[in-house]
């Protein structure tokens, strides 16, 4: 008999599953296309739950930030609200003339101001409160951790009759101390010199729940392992806090600093409550002051151009802090 062997032994296999009616086994080719229409059907799909997001993205945020852009080119004004493509084309005259706008230049102080003091006063704060709450605390904590996450969640109106309450030099509550120790307290929100101060206060207070609930987040990340074997070699708490915790600590403090930093340069909302900008200029910030020359004077082109200069100013500052602390945490 006979020996089939090699390719003719797979011709007569194919022959023979051919005769009896079986299933043939699926081409390459046929498998690549029905793997490319699975894929496409997939995509199509993902596209068309995406759709209510980029479509509402679309209207409210990328439109908005092109025509923003637009219109710092722009004189825009109340008068072109109806017709704004009949808005005047003014180059770079908006941004030129920032630079030379002396209450553009405070407001741009008083920003620096407040990030420079208020992001640092965070972050220590944040740390010391997250490492008080996840090791020194062990009664309550549960209550001490929503104490202090409490005003991230609370009105900046209820904030502010808090804080005035507090604040105010002849019935406030540090004035009745102050009287009881037989000196007088302060116009807190009425002067120049205490009145940023007292913001800075505000904002901290207001901001330390957010960066001590990433501080917790970050210490309960830490293995117990790294710990005990510090403790074992002689460790003390100053020595495993400089040598252990802050090292291990550096990716959660990068992005508890960047993040603060965006806020704290946005800062609008105290300023705007509390004091308004004054007394004189000594609590404008950038943001009060674009909403005063977009919304009460109705300067929209000039208010764009200030709202795309603080924009560089943020990336600047995000890129510089994302290159000189990631090296750190590496």
């Amino acid at each position: 008999m006979p020996l089939v062997t090699g390719s003719a032994a797979d011709d007569a296999t194919v022959t023979k599953t051919r005769r009896s009616g079986g299933a043939q086994p699926p081409a390459a080719g046929s498998r690549r296309h029905g793997r490319r229409r699975s894929l496409g059907r997939h995509t199509l799909h993902g596209w068309l739950f995406s759709t209510p997001f980029l479509v509402l993205f679309g209207v409210f945020m990328l439109f908005p930030i092109v025509a923003t852009l637009w219109m710092s080119f722009t004189d825009f004004g109340v008068r072109d609200v109806r017709q704004p493509l009949e808005a005047q084309f003014v180059g770079l005259d908006n941004y030129t003339r920032l630079f030379g706008d002396d209450t553009f230049r405070t407001a741009l102080f008083n920003t620096a101001y407040f990030v420079v003091v208020g992001v640092p006063l965070t972050i220590v704060l944040g740390l010391l409160v997250a490492l008080m709450l996840n090791n020194g605390i062990d009664r309550a904590r549960t209550f001490f951790r929503v104490g202090f996450y409490a005003p991230v969640v609370t009105s900046i109106v209820a904030v502010a009759v808090v804080w005035r309450f507090v604040l105010d030099p002849s019935d406030g509550l540090i004035a009745g101390l102050a009287t009881e120790l037989g000196t007088k307290a302060p116009d807190f929100l009425g002067s120049e010199t205490w009145a940023m101060p007292s913001l800075i206060l505000l904002a901290v207070w207001r901001n330390l729940g957010t960066v001590m609930v990433l501080f917790i987040a970050g210490l309960q990340a830490i293995p117990t392992e790294v710990r005990e074997a510090a403790r074992l070699d002689g460790a003390g708490g100053w020595q495993e806090l400089r040598r252990i915790t802050v090292p291990l600590l550096r990716p959660t403090m990068l992005y508890a600093t960047v993040i603060t930093t965006i806020g704290y340069l946005n800062v609008f909302e105290e300023p705007f409550v509390m004091t308004q900008g004054g007394p004189g200029d000594a609590t404008l910030t950038v943001s009060l002051n674009m909403y005063r020359e977009g919304f009460n004077f109705f300067h929209m082109g000039y208010a764009s151009a200030m709202a795309y200069v603080l924009f560089v100013v943020i990336m600047g500052i995000t890129v510089l802090q994302l290159r000189l602390l990631k090296d750190n945490t590496r």
